[in-house]
Order: C-alpha cells, then structure tokens, then sequence
C-alpha cells in the first residue's frame, strides 16, 4: 500500500510539473497599441466592442482561463487569425473601400450565424447580436456608400480611367508584382469571362474571368479542388446608378488574381493571392503575409475550393 501510495504521489507530482512547465510554452495574446482605431458613432462602437472586439483588435480582454494552457493556445491562434484577417485597432490603415467590404462581411457573417463563433458566444452571451444590433450596423454600413447617382463629369473620368487601364494591360513589359510573387496578368483580357456579378453594398460592377486551364475545371466540374496552373482574374470597377435602376461602370477598384500553385502556397490549399489596385495597378500588401489574410476571407468558400462567384452548375462556358 505504502508502495503504491508513493507512486500514486510521483506520477502527481510529475503532471503538476509537466502542467507548470507547459504555462510558458508558447506566446500568449499581446495586446499592442491601437495605433489607427476604427471612428464610428458611439452606438456602432458599442456593438463591435461588445461582439468583435476580443478577437479583432488589440484590445482583447482575457479571462483566467484564456490564459491557461492549452486554452491559451486555442484563443491564441484565434485571435492571432481574426486579426490578420481585419483588425479594429488599424483600421483607419485600410482604404475605403477595403473598409466598406470588411464591414458588410461582418454583418453577412452574422446573418449566417458564422460569427460570432459558437464556442466564444457560450462563454461571452453579450456577444450576441440583437435584431437591433443588426439593424444598427447595416444602416451604418449603408451611410458610409450611399449610391451615385449619374454624372457627367464621373462617366469622362471613368472613360478615361478605362483607356489608361486597357493601355497599361496591352504593356509588354513592367507589370507589378505582389508581395507573394504573384504577378499582374495582363493577358486575361483574352480569357473566358466565367461570372459577372453587382455588389450593391460596395457599389461595385466585377467581371470574373479564367484562364483555360480554370474555364476547363469549371465545365467539367472540376473544381474541389481546382488544378495546378488554373488562375482566376477578377475586375472590380466602381459603379454609377441610375435613379431609373441602371448601372454603369465607374473607375477601377482593382483587379484581383488567384493562382494555384501547390508547392508555393501550400498553406494557403494551393492558393495565391494579389490584388492591384486603381489604374496604377498599386500591388496590395507591404509583406507575402497578406496572402493570409486574402486566404482567411475565402475560406467561407471551401466548397468552391475558395473561389468566390462561379457559374451556375447548369452553365456552359463556351
């Protein structure tokens, strides 16, 4: 008895030990400076800080357990990828636009009950959004865009902006290159369009199109997931309406590029990302790191094998 009851006290004493020690493995959440906050009305504020705040900016407010291994470990990684997906604390770094998007992403994303996640809305109830919560963001969202609406000086400007746009893409040298290494393609004007799609939160016209390799996988319905080489180019142009309920293309956004490449982005399902933007095509991202974040936003896509705004699977491309 005395045998076992000294060995029952090892093996004790040796998993108080390993516990003790696993505290200092790995980084815990650090909070750093909100160097460039999102400015919003109070009433907004107090949703996002309520709700998003945890996890998307530097203001995470732990509790004891989130700090014990290995819960730690799961908040960590969980806020570490909210974060670099957009983070409230740099907000005001973002563009307008990048802004406008993120935004109704998070109101989507509520609407669909992805977000918040399941296992932090349990131990957070106040996280929940409200009917009212919801009405809240959307209209705030909405002001930040409203519609605009026909105007001559616009359309010239737009006109012009789209002769420079087709001038730089028929280059033969001197295309930008992102971060990541993905390059501008200036060919994919001559490539199959797959899908057109409005985004009347944004005000946005885009025009997606595909390489051969791609407008193949998609016609075959290959695509889950998509073979090596298949590159996807999406157009985004700034919108004018109509009061009648017309639209018109307005300035480049940007245009968008995934490219799949296993080797070189294998953290990413294969998938490279870049986006240029303006007519200066300005590559986005000062780091490859935001091939992570670009990734992070498609994975509610993994059933397209993240690829946002496919055909119909009863379309033909021809």
């Amino acid at each position: 008895m005395k045998i076992l009851t000294r060995k029952t006290g090892w093996i004790t004493a040796l998993i108080v030990l390993l516990i003790t020690a696993m505290q200092f493995i790995g980084q815990p959440v650090q909070n750093h400076p909100a160097t460039a906050p999102i400015q919003a009305p109070d009433e907004v504020l107090g949703i996002l800080r309520r709700a998003c705040y945890d996890c998307h900016s530097n203001e995470s407010r732990l509790s004891w357990y989130d700090k014990i291994v290995p819960v730690s470990w799961l908040v960590s990684a969980d806020v570490n990828e909210a974060r670099s997906r957009f983070n409230f604390s740099t907000w005001d770094t973002l563009s307008p636009a990048s802004q406008q998007g993120f935004l109704w992403e998070m109101v989507n994303m509520v609407l669909t009950g992805k977000m918040p996640l399941g296992a932090y809305a349990a131990t957070h109830p106040q996280s929940r959004l409200t009917a009212n919560d919801i009405t809240t963001l959307k209209k705030y969202v909405n002001d930040l865009s409203p519609a605009v609406y026909h105007d001559t000086a616009l359309i010239q400007q737009a006109d012009k902006e789209l002769r420079q746009f087709r001038e730089k893409s028929t280059a033969a040298a001197g295309n930008p290159v992102a971060a990541n290494g993905v390059a501008y393609t200036p060919d994919f004007r001559k490539w199959q369009v797959i899908s057109t799609t409005n985004r009347f939160d944004n005000h946005s016209i885009r025009v997606v199109y595909g390489n051969d390799i791609a407008a193949k996988a998609i016609k075959e319905n290959r695509i889950n997931p998509f073979p090596e080489g298949s590159t996807i180019v999406k157009v985004v142009w700034n919108s004018i309406e109509e009061k009648n309920g017309d639209i018109l293309p307005g300035s480049l956004n940007s245009v968008q590029i995934m490219t799949k490449d296993n080797k070189r982005f294998a953290d990413s399902k294969g998938w490279g990302f870049a986006k240029f933007n303006g007519t200066a095509l300005k590559p986005y991202g000062a780091t490859p790191m935001f091939n992570t974040t670009c990734f992070n936003c498609h994975k509610i896509a993994s059933a397209n094998d993240y690829v946002f705004n496919l055909p119909l699977p009863n379309n033909e491309l021809k």
